[in-house]
C-alpha cells in the first residue's frame, strides 16, 4: 500500500489591506515589526470582506527572513465570522527584500512567500475549513497582501 497523492486544489484569495508597519525594534532574535491589517476582501468559493482589524507580525531574521504570523478575520457575504491564523515565511534577494521595505514594486514570483493558513468558525457552512490544511502562495504590495488559499486535498 501506498500513501494518498498529496495534491492541492484552490479555492479563494484573500486581499488584506495593511496600514503603516510599527517596528519594536532589535529584540535579539531579529528585528519586531507589526503591520495593521485594515480591511480588505476575500473572492472565490468564499467570499466576504476581511474586517478592520488584526496584524501581521513579523520578525526579520539577521539574513533578511521574514518569519510571519497573522492574526484577523473575514465576515463572508452570508454573515459568517472566520478567524484566521496565518503563519509563513517571506524569503529573497536581500535588495528586493529592501524595496519591498520601502514600498516599491516587485515582481512576486521573485520572492518566496507561503504561507499556512488555519480558519475557525462556528458557522456550519464554513467547518469545512476547519476539517482541511490549507497552503498559500502570497504576495506584498505597498498597500496591500494578496493570499492565494489553496486546500490539501
Amino acid at each position: 500500500m501506498t500513501t494518498p497523492t498529496l495534491e492541492t486544489r484552490y479555492v479563494f484569495t484573500i486581499t488584506a489591506r495593511i496600514g503603516d508597519v510599527v517596528t519594536a525594534g532589535e529584540t535579539g532574535i531579529g528585528v519586531r515589526r507589526i503591520i495593521p491589517i485594515i480591511g480588505g476582501e476575500v473572492a472565490g468559493a468564499v467570499s466576504g470582506k476581511v474586517l478592520p482589524f488584526g496584524a501581521d507580525f513579523q520578525t526579520i531574521r539577521p539574513n533578511e527572513l521574514i518569519d510571519l504570523e497573522a492574526k484577523y478575520a473575514f465576515k463572508t457575504d452570508d454573515g459568517a465570522t472566520v478567524y484566521v491564523e496565518n503563519k509563513g515565511m517571506r524569503f529573497g534577494p536581500v535588495e528586493l527584500l529592501h524595496k519591498l521595505k520601502r514600498g516599491e514594486p516587485v515582481d512576486p514570483k521573485l520572492i518566496y512567500f507561503r504561507t499556512v493558513p488555519k480558519f475557525e468558525t462556528g458557522h456550519e457552512t464554513y467547518r469545512w475549513l476547519m476539517e482541511h490544511i490549507f497552503v498559500a502562495s502570497a504576495a506584498r504590495h505597498a498597500d496591500r497582501v494578496v493570499i492565494d488559499v489553496h486546500q490539501v486535498m
